[in-house]
């Protein structure tokens, strides 16, 4: 997307809902809140208005992205549900769980958001703002996070028109997500079910549910990215190895702070040479997962703000909600080109 266009933002309600099923149905961008964080929608059905997408945020083209509608029957007459898929589906949609599963027969979405697989990613949100959008826009709506390709996702109205102002339709205001940080995604393909992503729902949760162990990472394919290049195109989003970037350079469970550094920290405890530190958040004073998560986006913003080239990031829990706190974080981390 080359030519800026006017960002309108209007306050969640009637109007802000009508308003944005009429863009997605003319071929429009809208960011608008779920519980997880902040989604930059466009009709699934439409490759121009996904290829729109894409040129917003600056995304691969290889990268899929996840189909919301508005419940569960939506979703079966996009996609095939095996036992397993029924059961997660049951347990927690609405929620912050993504299910992939092998496209049903005449599935509408287009190749261009599935990044040419056979398989669609699927999810049924749990914030009001998001469920009256798609029950009036009557389309399955791809959104990944609002804002550009590789920055930190966006928590807040404000976050999204910092990255996406001039590109995008319409924002709707509905206030700072509850959960803060995206989907888990579990692949239902006939086989065991696989975590693919941590996210919002914990593992823990969806073992319970199905009553054996997940199978962890991408299931095994062999295929290469579209267009003849070597990196493995990924089954769903949120799986290249450098995702949610600051611009600073993340420090990994430090337990001292250089001078110079900011410091991401949780918990009563600081790590030693925190007083040197050019700025410090708290993800949990009270080491809370769930807080944590809320405020993970914001808070790597926030230091990134400070101007210091190292984050340094006190060692957070792996457990429950920290195994999705530590997914993104090792993401932030990863080398960039």
């Amino acid at each position: 997307m080359t030519a800026t266009i006017l960002t309108r933002v209007l306050a969640a309600g009637p109007e802000a809902t009508e308003a944005a099923a009429r863009t997605l149905r003319a071929g429009g961008l809208v960011a608008f809140p779920t519980e997880t964080v902040y989604g930059l929608g466009a009709d699934a059905t439409d490759a121009t208005a996904i290829a729109r997408l894409y040129a917003a945020k600056g995304r691969p083209r290889f990268n899929p992205l996840i189909a919301h509608v508005a419940d569960a029957d939506a979703a079966r007459r996009l996609g095939r549900f095996d036992d397993a898929a029924e059961k997660l589906a049951a347990a927690f949609w609405p929620g912050p769980l993504t299910l992939v599963v092998d496209k049903a027969d005449g599935c509408p979405v287009a190749d261009l958001a599935t990044a040419g697989l056979d398989t669609l990613a699927l999810r049924v949100p749990a914030h009001p703002v998001a469920t009256a959008m798609l029950a009036a826009c009557g389309r399955p709506v791809v959104a990944p996070s609002a804002n550009r390709s590789g920055h930190v996702s966006p928590t807040t109205a404000a976050h999204v028109v910092a990255d996406l102002s001039g590109r995008i339709d319409l924002v709707i205001d509905g206030g700072a997500t509850p959960v803060g940080v995206e989907s888990t995604i579990v692949a239902c393909l006939g086989g065991p079910p696989r975590l693919l992503r941590p996210g919002g729902v914990p593992r823990e949760a969806l073992e319970q549910v199905l009553g054996a162990p997940l199978a962890a990472g991408p299931a095994p394919a062999g295929d290469s990215a579209p267009g003849g290049g070597s990196e493995p195109a990924p089954l769903a989003p949120g799986m290249l190895a450098s995702h949610y970037a600051p611009r600073a350079r993340m420090r990994l469970g430090a337990t001292r702070v250089a001078p110079g550094e900011a410091l991401l920290a949780f918990g009563a405890r600081l790590p030693d040479g925190v007083g040197d530190a050019v700025a410090v958040l708290n993800l949990s004073e009270r080491g809370d997962l769930a807080e944590a998560a809320t405020r993970l986006f914001a808070h790597l913003r926030a230091l990134d703000a400070s101007g210091a080239a190292v984050i340094a990031v006190a060692p957070i829990p792996r457990h429950g909600l920290g195994a999705a706190i530590a997914d993104r974080l090792v993401r932030a981390a990863a080398p960039r080109g």
